[in-house]
């Protein structure tokens, strides 16, 4: 095979950051690479990493076939160990295949068409998050899983260990709190998998109790070291972290370690315009800094599975998330089995990050057109519910947000209504929300199977979309304004009323970025603020949070929490078991 164009990894062919900027279809795409391997220590293994490969990949190494793997949005390994010749180098080859036309796998806002149109993207095929090698023992720490358990003041540790066993292999644990050693344990490993409740020291003070939760307002994580040990011989170390956070509902309220929370999200779809779903570790704490100057606590991440290190500066710099997985766009047994083992990947990935607190499988019944009327489709709904709650009890699962909402533990609504005083019509009052409950929205129920809304909580999931562009450039939103006076004047108002509805639990305006032909973001493409970020941000947090604390003696009826800290969590190295190179 001839190779004639050189792109640049991870950023896929369609973008302009790769280098050849081909936007046209692509069924097949071919990588090759010829690498410098270290060679493993003796008995160990080498390993390639993909972050993430658009849509299924299979991979040689030496010209022998070393793994193959389906799922657009996350990652996979493979084992080159046995193909390497002892030269120092070896060919890496990487078939991707990405079916543009292929409604059935789930493909997010990636368009089928050749332009993108209404609401769907350029697409994004092949390999889209970093690759990278790592030599590591024939026996070592494979995967970890941290589980908070506030309310017995415990960590939950799972790992699982690959490789030969031998009688004398163990598990050391040591965590840290700013730095400083809280935790020392050592189990003895029996099988691959060891289970462990690590029981955290108690100050026993209310206020230092509080100061050890994780909330964005206080991200104060956990650090970990674990060590693989084969009698007193240390073989394998990987650094981790974890939080103590808890999550749930009470009636009407969004909790928060057991108190009253209200978000206050941002929808962010995840795409920039010279590498559109690719993006640097720069880039991606950008992002997350940004929402917080906002004046928002939390994202949610529309119709992506992001790329982890964004997780990472959620977990490190305070940011609730909502996971939602990217739909496929027809419903047939295929698309079923597609969807639900990616999803399952989705959750293994990234189970252990403190800032997601909700589960998002569907939205706005993609994929599943037929929900009001197809038992097949609200039994699909069902199933990944509880599925998903199988996998992660300790998180909300919200079905099917924006309308038809079924098998749920929130209510997710999306209203892009213009008028602020419509918006407190229909979600200023338990009373006024029951009424709306009963109204379809565009012909669609919003809740259907029996749900009885007015028990769980109410999010409105979407809401504005104003359209305004710096550069005049054309585009659409869901209202528009011609000027920042313009945007500034809707975003506060909007904001005043949902604040004002005493209904919701939260909300989470639309959107973050302009992204390509949609310019109804609060900053641009580029990440631009199209208006004073100062008043933005008042607008988000609402007239009795931020830092105009005076009436905490009357808090908001949903449980606006009184404390504020501006102390950040220490930065830890690592926030997977071995962290990849710098792009």
């Amino acid at each position: 095979m001839t190779f004639d164009r050189t792109i640049q990894v991870p950023y896929p062919p369609e973008s302009l950051r790769s280098g050849i900027h081909d936007t046209g279809f692509h069924p097949v795409v071919w990588y090759s690479r010829r690498i410098a391997v270290a060679p493993a220590e003796r008995g160990g293994r080498v390993l390639v990493h993909f972050g993430a490969v658009d849509y299924s990949a299979r991979v040689w190494a030496g010209g022998q076939f070393v793994g193959q793997h389906e799922g657009g949005h996350t990652p996979f390994s493979v084992d080159i160990t046995d193909a390497l010749d002892g030269s120092g180098s070896v060919e890496l080859a990487v078939r991707a295949e990405d079916d543009p036309q292929a409604l059935t796998q789930p493909r997010g806002k990636q368009d089928w068409q050749p332009e993108p149109h209404l609401i769907w993207y350029p697409r994004t095929t092949g390999i889209w998050q970093t690759v990278w090698l790592e030599s590591v023992p024939a026996t070592r720490l494979d995967s970890l899983r941290w589980t908070p358990h506030v309310d017995r003041w415990e960590l939950g540790l799972t790992v699982e260990v690959t490789g030969p066993l031998t009688p004398d292999l163990r598990v050391r644990v040591r965590l840290f709190v700013d730095g400083q050693e809280v935790i020392e344990d050592t189990y003895r490993l029996t099988e691959r998998e060891l289970g462990r409740r690590i029981a955290l020291p108690d100050p026993g003070l209310e206020d230092a109790r509080n100061d050890l939760l994780w909330t964005p307002e206080n991200p104060q994580l956990i650090g970990a070291t674990l060590e693989l040990l084969d009698g007193d011989t240390v073989i394998d170390t990987v650094q981790s972290y974890a939080a103590l956070r808890s999550v749930g509902c009470d009636g009407p309220r969004f909790l928060l370690n057991g108190q009253g929370y209200v978000l206050r999200m941002v929808l962010d779809q995840g795409y920039w315009p010279d590498s559109l779903m690719a993006a640097t570790d720069e880039e991606l704490r950008r992002d997350v800094e940004l929402t917080r100057r906002l004046g928002f606590n939390g994202a949610r991440k529309h119709q992506k599975v992001e790329d982890p290190r964004w997780l990472y500066w959620c977990d490190v710099l305070g940011l609730l998330v909502w996971e939602e997985m990217p739909s496929a766009n027809r419903f047939t047994p295929g698309a079923v089995e597609k969807l639900t083992r990616e999803w399952m990947e989705v959750i293994r990935r990234d189970v252990s990050h403190p800032c997601i607190v909700a589960w998002v499988p569907f939205n706005e019944s993609w994929g599943i057109p037929d929900l009001n009327t197809n038992p097949a489709h609200r039994d699909y709904v069902k199933t990944l519910y509880h599925l998903t709650r199988t996998l992660d009890p300790t998180r909300l699962v919200i079905g099917n947000d924006g309308w038809e909402n079924m098998s749920t533990d929130m209510v997710g609504l999306h209203d892009y209504v213009r008028d602020p005083a419509v918006l407190r019509e229909r979600y200023g009052t338990p009373q006024a929300l029951a009424v709306t409950f009963r109204q379809p929205f565009g012909g669609r129920a919003l809740l259907i199977d029996g749900l009885a809304g007015a028990e769980i909580p109410t999010v409105l999931s979407e809401f504005g979309g104003v359209a305004y562009s710096l550069d005049a450039a054309e585009g659409w939103g869901y209202s528009r304004v011609t000027d920042r006076a313009g945007l500034l004047e809707i975003y506060e108002a909007l904001l005043a009323a949902v604040h004002n509805c005493r209904a919701l639990a939260g909300f989470c305006y639309t959107q973050l970025t302009d992204t390509f032909q949609e310019k109804n973001g609060l900053l641009t493409a580029r990440r631009e603020p199209k208006a004073d970020l100062t008043r933005l941000a008042r607008a988000s947090r609402g007239p009795r949070y931020g830092w105009d604390l005076k009436d905490d003696l009357d808090p908001h009826p949903l449980g606006y929490s009184p404390r504020w800290s501006e102390r950040r969590a220490t930065e830890l190295d690592a926030s997977e078991r071995r962290q990849p190179p710098e792009r």
